[in-house]
C-alpha cells in the first residue's frame, strides 16, 4: 500500500513548516509521498517546500482559490498513491501516525477512515481551551465525534484517509465548506463504502484561531448542518438541535430567574461548573478551565445561532442553500 499525504494550504507557510518537520521525524520506514496544494494563496509556502525536498518525497502545486475541498480533490488527482491521507495545514503529526494507520488497515480494512485530535503542551491556553470545547464528551465535541459508532464514523477532513477507489467512485469532496466531510461520508455510505474511526491515529490540531475566528467557525458549522439534513434527511439526528436548544433554554432560564424560578439556571450553573472542573483537571490548569467555559459558551452560541438561521431558511422557507448562504459554497476548478 502506497500512501499519498494531501495537504491544502492557504496563506499559512509557518504551519506547513511545522507539519513537514513532524513528518521528517516520523517512524514509518516505507516510501510515501506528500502533495501540497496551494489554494491561491497570496503568501506562498513554496520556499518552505524547497527546503524539505531533500528529505521528503514532496511535490507542490499552485492553483486558483476554490476552497479546501476542491484543493484536496486536486491533490488526489495529482497523487500517485492508492490510499490518500488528508491533513489540514494546522496539524502536527505524531511519529507513529502512519504505522498506526497501516496497522488498522491491515487488521480491518475500510475505504475511508477518520482520526481524532489532541493538543500539545506547547499550544496556547486559548488553543487548549478551544480544543477541549471541540473534543470533549461534555460538549458538541461528543456529539460530532465521540458519540458516533466507531464503525459508522463521519471522518473530519483535518485527519482522514480515503482509498483511490472510493475517491474515484464518489468524485471526492463537494463545494460546500464547512460540511464537505460529512457530505462525503454519507455519499460514500450510499455507494456501499464503509467508514471507521481509527482511535490511535490522532493528530495534534492547532486550530489557528482566536475567539472571534472560533465564533465565526462554529457559526458556519451551524449553518451547514441543516443544509446537510435537507440533502440527507435520513441521516438527521435530534442531537444536531442541541446547541440551539441549549442557548434558547439558557435565555429562558435567565428570564425565569427574574421571577424567582431558579432551578433551570442552577442546572446551567452545574453544567458550567462541570466544564470548568473537567477541563482544569484534564489540562492541569485552572486558567484553561476558566477559558474552556468561555470556549464552550462561544461554541454553543455560534453553532446554535447558525443552525437556527439556516434551519429557518433552508428547512422552513425551502430556500436553495446556495442562494441562502452563498458564502458556504466554492466554485469548483479541479
Amino acid at each position: 500500500m502506497f500512501f499519498s499525504i494531501i495537504i491544502p494550504v492557504y496563506n499559512r507557510p509557518e504551519e506547513i513548516n511545522e507539519l513537514l518537520e513532524s513528518l521528517v521525524v516520523c517512524d514509518y520506514d516505507k516510501e510515501y509521498e506528500i502533495v501540497i496544494v496551494e489554494d491561491g494563496s497570496s503568501i506562498s509556502c513554496q520556499y518552505i517546500i524547497e527546503k524539505f525536498k531533500t528529505v521528503l518525497n514532496i511535490s507542490y502545486f499552485f492553483k486558483e482559490n476554490s476552497g479546501p475541498g476542491d484543493s484536496r480533490n486536486f491533490g488526489m488527482k495529482k497523487a500517485k498513491g492508492d490510499y490518500f491521507i488528508i491533513f489540514d495545514s494546522d496539524c502536527i503529526i505524531p511519529k507513529q501516525y502512519l504505522i498506526e494507520v497501516e496497522n488498522e488497515l491491515k487488521t480491518n480494512y475500510v475505504d475511508c477512515f477518520g482520526g481524532s485530535d489532541s493538543a500539545l503542551d506547547s499550544f496556547s491556553d486559548i488553543q487548549k481551551a478551544i480544543n477541549f470545547a471541540m473534543t470533549s464528551f461534555l460538549t458538541t465535541g461528543g456529539i460530532r465525534g465521540g458519540s458516533e459508532k466507531l464503525t459508522k464514523f463521519q471522518p473530519r477532513s483535518f485527519n482522514m484517509g480515503i482509498s483511490k477507489k472510493a475517491f474515484e467512485a464518489s468524485n471526492g469532496f463537494g463545494n460546500i465548506h464547512p460540511g464537505e466531510d460529512p457530505d462525503l461520508s454519507i455519499r460514500l455510505w450510499k455507494l456501499g463504502f464503509k467508514t471507521r474511526l481509527f482511535p490511535s491515529a490522532f493528530v495534534y490540531h492547532k486550530r489557528r484561531i482566536d475567539w472571534n475566528k472560533f465564533t465565526l467557525q462554529v457559526y458556519k458549522f451551524g449553518k451547514a448542518r441543516p443544509i446537510l439534513d435537507s440533502w440527507y434527511p435520513e441521516y438527521s439526528k435530534l442531537t444536531f438541535f442541541f446547541p440551539t436548544l441549549f442557548i434558547l433554554g439558557f435565555s429562558t432560564s435567565v428570564f425565569l430567574a427574574l421571577f424567582g424560578i431558579v432551578f433551570p439556571i442552577l442546572c446551567y450553573a452545574v453544567y458550567y461548573l462541570s466544564i470548568f472542573l473537567v477541563s482544569s483537571i484534564q489540562n492541569n490548569s485552572i486558567k484553561i478551565g476558566f477559558l474552556s467555559v468561555i470556549a464552550v459558551s462561544k461554541q454553543f452560541l455560534g453553532y446554535g445561532k447558525g443552525f437556527l438561521e439556516s434551519y429557518c431558511k433552508v428547512i422552513f422557507l425551502k430556500q436553495k442553500p446556495e442562494i441562502a448562504f452563498p458564502e458556504l459554497f466554492f466554485k469548483k476548478t479541479s
